[in-house]
């Protein structure tokens, strides 16, 4: 295994890094960072026919339950990688990350697996599967109103995001750091609560990154800072690190940084890194960047963060 030289000790800086995540995480100590989120491929493209959905008899005896008569049976976790050939090595891609991801959490980390809902309901199961289905905290609807509408089926208009905590009894979760939202229905509240807002729930309007806004990168996938921004300020705390595995424009970090965390922000892909390192360079040191040929994981010597100074005033989420 290829040691890191970086520690989350506050020593060390914030680190865009050009690796395949699967090689560099197990490079980061045990409980390294206090929030992660995972914005990974969606496996849009996969054979969508399904035939079994619970469990399936194991013929050979060796299933992981025993039903009616002695008969054997595998459970959805193993059927899950029985489906089709995409599906399967997506699975096959995204399960030891996700491991992984709850081996970095700290003892009140959290973690938020951002899927849409092709993916999100085997997610669930395999997540429950990895930290414990007590570790499931919520389950996140982003609902937006932009693109395309389909005329055979209701439109989809919104991502899941699931949110899992390393120990669910001490998980760090600060309400009173979030955005607030307006009423709905503010005739039915007092003045000052009309005034004050109200907590979000577990369903955020917010809409995409628009394309002639000043957020716009040219990533593809790239999230918008006030979703993150929501996530990073009830799930850390100033000074916390945070992480970001499938980090593609760095929205993550972006956030991080106006808000006074650390963060590590890891892709693969060329075109990620030379755009976080023009949007993250002044605030992150940028190891292993896209050049001829192979790139090794990188070994990173701590140095010192330059200071981040904010410079606007975070919008609000909700979108009337």
């Amino acid at each position: 295994m290829t040691a890191t030289a970086w520690q989350p000790d506050g020593l060390g800086p914030n680190l865009v890094v050009h690796a395949d995540n699967s090689e560099f995480l197990p490079t980061l100590p045990d409980g390294a960072f206090t929030m992660i989120y995972v914005d990974p491929p969606f496996n849009t493209g996969r054979v969508q026919s399904r035939q079994q959905t619970t469990t399936v008899r194991n013929a050979d005896g060796g299933g992981d339950r025993v039903g009616f008569g002695g008969r054997s049976y595998d459970t959805i976790k193993g059927a899950l990688h029985s489906y089709d050939d995409a599906f399967t090595d997506y699975w096959s891609f995204l399960e030891p990350r996700l491991a992984e991801a709850w081996r970095l959490l700290a003892e009140d980390g959290t973690l938020y697996l951002h899927l849409d809902y092709r993916e999100v309901h085997y997610a669930k199961v395999m997540l429950d599967a990895i930290f414990g289905r007590e570790c499931f905290l919520n389950e996140i609807i982003w609902a937006y109103d932009y693109g395309a509408r389909a005329k055979s089926r209701w439109p989809a208009k919104h991502d899941n995001i699931l949110v899992y905590v390393k120990n669910p009894k001490k998980y760090h979760f600060d309400s009173a750091e979030v955005d607030r939202e307006p009423y709905m229905a503010p005739g039915l509240v007092t003045a000052e609560k009309r005034e004050r807002g109200k907590l979000p729930t577990d369903v955020w309007w917010h809409t995409i990154v628009s394309p002639t806004g000043k957020e716009k990168t040219g990533y593809p996938t790239q999230k918008p800072e006030g979703l993150l921004r929501r996530a990073v300020t009830a799930s850390s705390r100033e000074g916390d690190w945070v992480l970001d595995f499938f980090a593609g424009s760095g929205t993550l970090g972006a956030v991080a940084a106006k808000l006074g965390r650390r963060f590590v922000c890891v892709d693969q892909n060329p075109q990620a890194i030379d755009i976080m390192a023009t949007r993250l360079g002044h605030v992150a040191t940028v190891v292993g960047r896209p050049a001829a040929g192979p790139v090794e994981t990188p070994v990173v010597e701590p140095v010192e963060t330059p200071a981040v100074e904010l410079v606007e005033t975070p919008a609000p989420l909700f979108d009337s």
